[in-house]
């Protein structure tokens, strides 16, 4: 049978490797915390900035740095190539995100444009809506953006006027069209039948001080667990027991 100074002795390196543990991940969450702030930051810094125009776009050495800045470009839409992304939300709604291709004036090359959100006929799943594109020359305001999130999809990316996913490698393919490697959240008030309440551009810092909290909560609370379990309620029955001899 295991001695008490044996338990003791197992029982405090089970605390203090739990509580070196559970502080390590703290401060670790905080670090990851100090990063995501400045990356706020950057992205903070970025939405400031002057727009950019199709010429300053095309001549970035890697538009993906400019991802959040605001843009400026003129074109003309590809309407054809339009495209409703499934199972999208916008304001605690779901429904349809349209993309089009916007082929930027005076290029070969053209751009994905998130115009917005649009509800879907649960109706009719297969109708897509009737959405206005202006033909000719259009100038389009908004800000740079990574490519449309995907979403889990069963089997091979669909085609066809209503998807879930969009791969700008295969759609590129697909369409002929040489498009870069970012797209745009249009912005401006809604029309066109579209609504652009797009979530404000976040890294999630909160979380991570939410988990440090956590974590050092359970570090503190071992520590806490020790002090009364090995310490303070084995000193109290040792006086009570006194008392009761006397």
């Amino acid at each position: 049978m295991m001695s008490a100074r044996v338990r003791l002795a197992v029982v405090t390196v089970a605390t203090v490797f739990t509580m070196a543990v559970t502080a390590s991940l703290g401060f670790w969450q905080l670090d990851r915390a100090r990063q995501k702030t400045a990356l706020q930051e950057q992205i903070d810094q970025r939405a400031s900035l002057p727009a950019w125009q199709v010429d300053e776009l095309l001549g970035a050495s890697d538009p993906q740095q400019g991802v959040h800045r605001p843009v400026q470009l003129r074109g003309q839409w590809v309407n054809e190539a339009s495209v409703f992304l499934d199972n999208r939300q916008m304001s605690a709604r779901n429904g349809f995100i349209l993309v089009t291709p916007l082929k930027l004036a005076g290029s070969e090359r053209a751009v994905l444009v998130q115009r917005g959100w649009v509800p879907r006929d649960f109706t009719d799943r297969s109708r897509v809506p009737t959405i206005d594109t202006p033909s000719g020359e259009v100038q389009v305001e908004g800000r740079l953006a990574p490519p449309p999130g995907k979403l889990y999809e069963l089997g091979e990316a669909g085609t066809g006027a209503i998807r879930q996913n969009i791969d700008l490698g295969t759609f590129a393919q697909e369409t002929g069209l040489k498009l870069l490697t970012v797209s745009v959240q249009q912005t401006g008030a809604s029309h066109e039948g579209l609504l652009r309440e797009w979530p404000r551009a976040a890294v999630g810092v909160d979380k991570h001080h939410g988990y440090a909290f956590q974590w050092f909560g359970l570090c503190a609370l071992a520590g806490l667990l020790f002090l009364w379990f090995q310490i303070i309620s084995p000193r109290r029955k040792r006086i009570s027991h006194g008392t009761d001899a006397r």
